[in-house]
């Protein structure tokens, strides 16, 4: 009785659960309180299941029937420990109202428990009407379903009592009394039918475990026992029911679950309660229910996070930064580039001086082409910081982008500027040395990764921090580096990921915005093909193409979704180079069994043995390798040792080699058109021809082949970033699969949602013109400040 009257949604799952491996299942998905469960979403509903007589079955298809019990027994099984429940029923009503013949049919049950068999047989009496609901399968020429969903139906008139003795005790021991699911059968069917939801499960733990543990939280926040009526298959139904007809229930989770939004902006949008919306997702009554729910809560994190970044806007303009109007140093690198900087890049050059001379923080976000030249943007701006007796700091999101940045920016500064790098690899007395530099105040520059954002790094004369692929970090990272100075630096953030312009302006609301849309001098064209990969003639005449390029002292990447071959499914492996593949619904494709995805291990091996590469030396490149080891590997194939790398999205972001001129991707048609035009940036950066291999197995006429059209049509980002946006609209209910990471961002999407987050903007900037603190928003003010404090990632919709 404690749980049920003392959950709240910031309860501990272990606290509530006395399955200690689920409560660890779990918390392998981020998901340790009762929050995390309700945000824990399903990224799909199964399609309502119909109802079927027995004699309709269609083997492979779920179907659900109203039956009768006839007999029922549990027997230990010979083979293997355990015990097994057989429900013998048959469908008398339901086929003479479908004017079909009657059939009977076994329920069957497993468990190595027999407290859940005789739990399973406590709910059963022959005679008892219930609702199935299941996959039919055949055994010894029977029609049978193994572990179906079954809802018990109450009778009409309740069973008439045992008949007693005049005296003495009764003649038959009294049953337990039966609690029903529902009162009806047509009830029983209508949520029997419903669409059910789906969720993103691993081998610890099904989607339906998942659901049953959402619904047991449910029950314990609405005051009611989760156990009374299931402890294992727990039908949940009534929740969806319950917010709209249940006063009590509708109370106690609205009570437990208090609405973010404001009112009058819920009414305007004609939004669900937050509570409401939690009970249609986990448990909708139909499809439109369920994308009702998404979209409220959807709207919700565009409202919560736009009312953060203008809050945060609105600090910002009353903070004090060190003013950096010296410019000396950064002219003087300048002229001496080798090569003269393009229009864009001087009117942004000129933008962040201008910025960076005042006093208060600039905030800005520099968006360019893959090989625009935003590294040369961001030296130039570190050095008007050091130039004006400050420090700054280049955020790198991967080892290898921080190890080049280092090397190449020491290089173009000749000396003149300490340059030092800050990774979590560097042996401890290296990174001491480097901490107390930072911790001096010396004017410098420090090129770091995730190191930059620990308590141990301080530079309390920081200036200006710099982060390298912005979608990569969150705010409270962003906030992290706010801490490190005396002054709040000035901030200017970096990506090439192709946002559309008004989903930028929208999504990135703190900062001011620069565009690069020129290509340096020198650079060609990168020039894209897509290779169907059963062609085998073609699939020849591109690896004899990497083989006189690698003979001409180039270098090629080869490209593959998984490390290893063995890796199940499409699942993401876990790994920091997991590549966010599409599903069905993105790809327009049907839902047939795809062929297994290529991975690097299995594509070295397959190379080595071709003749167009014997001779060469392979190295292979993955998330798994220790930052030694990427570096030596990455030293390799610069080198020209080993010329051939084989590699993960591990190299999607900064990776710079000069000779690199071929890269090959393989799977092609299950990425994302931003992550495939970021990865063939990594090609053509010297100046040389280059090529791009689309290898695809995506069949002609679907959307997969549509969308690799499009990337190999054209090099612009805007256009590809629009053109995927018009590809996905149809796609899934929640478009790009969530991690189950701890995220507050779980279904918003930068680029899909713009027009929703540009009317969230407006609705905040109009509420925070009356209350700016959000003092009269209580639960408001709370999501902003989990968000800012949370590990919020800028998802910017591969």
């Amino acid at each position: 009785m404690d749980r049920m009257t003392n959950t709240t949604v910031d309860t501990p799952l272990a606290a509530l659960l006395t399955n200690k491996r689920r409560v660890s299942a779990l918390k392998a998905l981020g998901v340790l309180t009762v929050a995390d469960a309700l945000t824990y979403y399903p990224f799909r509903v199964t399609d309502p299941v119909p109802v079927r007589a027995l004699a309709e079955v269609r083997f492979g298809e779920k179907m659900a029937c109203a039956v009768a019990v006839r007999a029922l027994r549990v027997t230990p099984m010979n083979a293997r420990r355990g015990y097994r429940l057989e429900v013998l029923v048959d469908d008398v009503p339901t086929a003479a109202a479908r004017a079909v013949q009657p059939r009977t049919a076994a329920l069957v049950f497993f468990s190595h428990r027999k407290s859940y068999v005789d739990w399973m047989a406590s709910r059963l009496r022959a005679g008892l009407q219930l609702v199935i609901s299941g996959d039919p399968s055949t055994f010894n020429d029977r029609l049978q379903f193994t572990h179906p969903d079954i809802l018990t139906v109450a009778p009409a008139e309740p069973p008439a009592a045992e008949p007693q003795l005049a005296f003495g005790e009764p003649a038959v021991q009294p049953q337990p009394r039966l609690r029903y699911d529902v009162d009806s059968v047509a009830q029983g069917l209508a949520r029997a039918t419903r669409p059910r939801p789906v969720y993103h499960a691993n081998s610890r733990i099904s989607s339906e475990h998942i659901h049953e543990t959402i619904d047991q939280v449910l029950r314990l926040l609405a005051g009611e026992d989760p156990f009374a009526a299931s402890p294992v298959i727990a039908d949940s139904a009534q929740f969806g029911e319950q917010f709209a007809l249940g006063e009590a229930a509708r109370a106690r989770l609205a009570e437990q679950i208090p609405d973010v939004l404001p009112e009058p902006v819920r009414t305007a949008k004609h939004l669900m309660h937050r509570a409401q919306a939690f009970c249609a997702i986990h448990e909708p009554q139909s499809v439109a229910d369920f994308k009702r729910a998404i979209e409220t809560m959807r709207y919700e994190e565009a409202f919560v996070c736009q009312c953060a970044l203008l809050m945060a806007r609105g600090r910002a303009a009353t903070s004090n930064a060190y003013a950096c109007a010296d410019v000396q140093l950064r002219d003087g690198y300048i002229e001496r580039l080798p090569f003269a900087l393009t229009n864009g890049q001087r009117e942004v050059i000129d933008a962040i001086g201008t910025d960076m001379g005042r006093a208060h923080p600039m905030q800005r976000l520099l968006q360019g082409e893959v090989g625009s030249g935003k590294t040369v943007v961001a030296v130039a701006a570190m050095l008007q910081a050091v130039g004006s007796g400050h420090q700054a700091v280049l955020v790198a999101p991967t080892q290898v982008l921080a190890e080049q940045h280092f090397h190449s920016i020491s290089a173009s500064v000749g000396g003149r500027v300490p340059v030092h790098l800050l990774t979590g690899g560097m042996k401890l007395a290296a990174r001491r040395k480097v901490l107390a530099v930072a911790a001096s105040g010396e004017p410098c520059i420090v090129v770091a990764t995730h190191a930059a954002f620990s308590k141990s790094f301080q530079a309390p004369n920081l200036a200006l921090a710099v982060i390298d692929e912005q979608h990569r970090f969150g705010v409270e990272q962003r906030e992290a580096l706010r801490a490190k100075s005396e002054r709040d630096p000035h901030l200017l953030v970096m990506t090439a990921t192709p946002i559309p312009r008004t989903a930028a302006m929208t999504w990135f609301g703190d900062l001011d915005i620069s565009w690069l849309t020129e290509l340096p001098g020198g650079r060609k064209p990168i020039r894209t093909f897509v290779i169907p990969e059963a062609d085998a003639h073609m699939m020849a005449d591109m690896f004899w193409h990497i083989r006189r390029r690698i003979d001409e002292g180039e270098r090629a990447y080869i490209i593959c979704p998984r490390i290893e071959p063995d890796e199940a499914g499409d699942e993401p492996a876990g790994e920091p180079d997991t590549p966010e593949l599409l599903d069905d619904a993105a790809l327009g494709e049907s839902a047939e069994p795809r062929p297994p995805l290529h991975a690097v291990v299995e594509i070295a091996e397959r190379l080595q043995s071709l003749p167009q590469f014997r001779g060469v030396r392979l190295c292979t490149l993955t998330g798994r390798d220790d930052d030694a080891a990427k570096a030596r590997i990455m030293a390799d194939f610069e080198s020209g040792a080993t010329p051939v790398m084989v590699a993960t999205t591990v190299v999607e972001v900064g990776v710079d080699v000069p000779q690199a001129s071929c890269i090959t991707i393989f799977d092609a048609d299950r990425y994302g058109l931003s992550q495939l035009h970021q990865l063939r940036g990594r090609v053509g950066r010297g100046g040389t021809d280059s090529w791009a291999f689309l290898v695809s197995r995506a069949e002609p006429g679907t959307v997969a082949q549509e969308r690799l059209e499009v990337i190999a049509g054209s090099l612009d980002g805007a256009e590809i970033a629009s053109r995927d946006l018009e590809l996905r609209g149809a796609g899934d209910v929640l478009g790009d699969a969530q991690s189950g990471g701890k995220s507050s961002l779980k279904l918003l999407r930068v680029v899909q949602d713009a027009r929703m987050i540009a009317d969230a903007r407006a609705s905040a900037q109009e509420l925070l013109a009356h209350d700016p603190d959000l003092a009269g928003h209580v639960q408001l003010a709370g999501a902003v400040l989990d968000f800012t404090r949370g590990n919020e990632q800028y998802l910017t919709s591969n």
